[in-house]
């Protein structure tokens, strides 16, 4: 008699497996990974800059990846730090997932890089459920967003291992209300710090970087209560249970596919191209279709010379 799952469950399960397999890899040449979720306009581009301006003057080996739909836009503002950059564009995807970030490493990342950050899509549903391989979960909301966000985002908010606070510069003036914000945060996931930052002012710098160092060093992560639950439902799908749910989807260019998040949203995914795009030293494509989602599209940039930690993040962006 076989047990029926889900089978939202069994592709986070088979996600899960690539996703050990990576840390454990990346975890023997000594680089720890960074995974950070926000929404659109969070402030995450303009805090990163700082942090790896700040990794490069402590003489940290650091990387930053960053996915988007389109546009070079944040690959170019991180390269200004005078670190290894690499630019994903996902044509649509609304996430990454560890086979996807285990192929762009691969032949790119710096052998020396002790901390990775990746820079996930701004989205706070669907790279919720996805394990890249990271070994510190990061989650920013700006004072922006209500002080109700991880309510409304719980399997982002409580699967979070810190989380950061952005634009505090501005707090008062949208009349952010802190206590509320941490309450919210811990009614999700008890017991996860929160940090408050502001890459205008520099409040708050450094702690990312410290945290993510510490980690790196063997120290232990925060627990997500919720983490035990989902580990437990994927490790049922992954067992070679019976599959509840629709036959095969349609193969790479054939359609699109939905899936539904923790959270309980549908999510459609067209099988859009990517495509790879090296412009470090001049112009070379590269197709990868491992995906099913046809070539993935990623530009690497040549680092550039660094600016000084007190320049102010621009484009007219709030931290």
């Amino acid at each position: 008699m076989c047990r029926v799952v889900d089978l939202q469950q069994a592709v986070l399960a088979k996600n899960d497996g690539a996703a050990r397999a990576l840390r454990a890899e990346l975890a023997s040449r000594g680089t720890t990974v960074v995974n950070m979720l926000s929404s659109p306009g969070s402030g995450k581009t303009a805090l990163l800059e700082r942090e790896l301006l700040l990794a490069r003057e402590r003489g940290v080996a650091v990387a930053a990846l960053t996915a988007d739909l389109a546009t070079e836009n944040d690959a170019v503002r991180l390269a200004r730090s005078g670190a290894p950059v690499k630019q994903v564009l996902t044509d649509g995807l609304c996430h990454l997932e560890a086979t996807m970030l285990g192929r762009h490493l691969h032949g790119w990342l710096p052998e020396e890089t002790r901390l990775l950050f990746v820079e996930n899509v701004g989205n706070l549903v669907c790279p919720a459920s996805y394990d890249l391989g990271e070994s510190l979960r990061v989650v920013l909301a700006s004072v922006t967003e209500g002080e109700d966000k991880p309510l409304k985002y719980p399997t982002a908010f409580g699967l979070a291992q810190l989380v950061l606070v952005t634009k505090t510069d501005i707090a008062r003036a949208v009349e952010f209300d802190e206590a509320a914000f941490r309450a919210n945060v811990q009614q999700v996931n008890p017991g996860v710090e929160v940090v408050l930052t502001s890459a205008r002012t520099g409040e708050g710098l450094g702690l990312l970087l410290d945290r993510a160092q510490a980690v790196g060093r063997g120290a232990a992560a925060h627990t997500p209560v919720m983490a035990g639950a989902l580990a437990s439902a994927r490790s049922g799908a992954e067992g070679g249970d019976h599959l509840a749910g629709p036959g095969p989807g349609p193969g790479p260019g054939e359609g699109s596919r939905t899936h539904r998040t923790a959270d309980g949203h549908d999510h459609d995914h067209g099988h859009r191209p990517e495509h790879d795009h090296d412009h470090g030293h001049g112009h070379r494509a590269e197709h990868d279709h491992g995906h099913g989602h046809g070539p993935e599209h990623e530009q690497r940039h040549a680092p550039m010379p660094a600016r000084t930690p007190a320049a102010a993040p621009t484009h007219g962006q709030t931290g």
